[in-house]
């Protein structure tokens, strides 16, 4: 038995330009909603994937603060005419209150 310690093997080159702890995309698939609005800030939360952790912060706010305002904007545009009530409002017949 050896008591030498094995020299870590090299299986290939090592890409001088690769750091582990660098900003990685996610690849987190996005489905499109229909809504332009939408999905423009859907979209928008991609870019986090390149930035550094302490960055993501202001994208996240920045996609609440566009998906907040579209669906604040669908409370805003008219929607259909309320129903009528279902009670009669006319003014009461003449024969009513009336003794002949």
């Amino acid at each position: 038995m050896s008591d030498a310690v094995p020299e870590p093997s090299q299986e290939g080159p090592v890409d001088p330009g690769y750091d582990p702890a660098a900003p990685a995309p996610l690849h987190v698939p996005r489905t499109p909603t229909g809504n332009a609005e939408v999905d423009a800030q859907l979209e928008r939360l991609g870019d986090a994937d390149h930035l550094a952790t302490d960055g993501h912060i202001e994208v996240y706010e920045d996609v609440h603060r566009g998906l907040r305002d579209a669906l604040t904007a669908l409370d805003a545009r008219p929607g259909p005419p309320a129903p009528s009530p279902s009670y009669d409002q006319r003014a009461p017949s003449p024969s009513y209150g009336t003794r002949s």
